[in-house]
């Protein structure tokens, strides 16, 4: 079935359609904040510092060789280090404005806007209490939404129609955009931009996974009201995007 209608949305809007536009970032409007902010009273875990773990030192040739959907997990924890690694180099940060424009990151993004945030469903992470926890890039610390998951809110792995990687993860990656930080700049040819920035995350999750000896796999197919209700986001002003178990591969893979 071709769906005719749909593919507009893989090509960039017309000249005379860009032309027209003054992005909010033209008109001098303020640029939006690089994450969401921090509730003052949110308990707050620190994450060990990257440079010191020597995690990751698997050639990229290797890494990329290696790289495969893994979708079977031991029961197995994952360590606090483990966790740091996968979150810099996914999210990690590099350079930030002096006034907060933009932050250079681990993964290439649009005009250095960074529009996602980065959301973990955590069951075995050693020294973490299971729970929903956001990633602070900007002071690579994860901030505690819960620990006891509220009334009528679904599991990660019903969110996602009951997939087996999903139910056995030792932590679930959970990515949302925040489309105005793109649309700030781009206006109305923000879209492809946002979504190929969740393609460079989940990529460089798949290699960092491969070079510590854990495993991961890319999952879309889910229940798109019951995953924004499970993170706790609108679905408009922010939504869940892309879902990435992690976990230490089973034997049999």
């Amino acid at each position: 079935m071709i769906m005719e209608g749909s593919r507009r949305y893989l090509r960039n809007p017309p000249d005379e359609e860009l032309m027209k536009h003054e992005s909010d970032q033209r008109k001098g409007v303020a640029p939006p904040p690089l994450e969401t902010a921090i509730p003052k009273d949110a308990h707050l875990v620190d994450l060990p510092a990257v440079d010191n773990l020597g995690l990751g030192d698997m050639p990229i040739a290797q890494a990329i060789r290696n790289r495969e959907s893994r979708r079977a997990f031991a029961d197995a924890a994952v360590s606090l280090d483990e966790l740091s690694f996968l979150l810099w180099a996914t999210q990690g940060i590099r350079r930030v404005h002096p006034d907060g424009v933009w932050s250079m990151r681990t993964v290439p993004s649009g005009g250095a806007r960074h529009p996602y945030e980065t959301y973990l469903i955590v069951r075995r992470i050693s020294g973490v209490e299971p729970g929903l926890y956001r990633y602070s890039a900007l002071q690579h610390k994860l901030v505690e939404l819960w620990t006891v998951r509220p009334q009528g809110v679904v599991d990660i792995a019903k969110a996602c129609y009951d997939q087996q990687s999903a139910r056995d993860a030792a932590v679930t990656f959970v990515w949302t955009a925040v489309p105005y930080r793109t649309e700030w700049r781009y206006g109305p040819d923000s879209l492809k931009d946002i979504l190929l920035t969740g393609g460079h995350i989940c990529q460089n999750l798949y290699l960092a996974c491969e070079a510590i000896g854990l495993g991961t796999c890319a999952i879309v197919a889910y229940n798109q009201d019951l995953l924004d209700r499970l993170i706790g986001v609108d679905g408009h002003d922010e939504i869940s995007i892309y879902v990435a178990p992690v976990g230490r591969p089973a034997e049999s893979e």
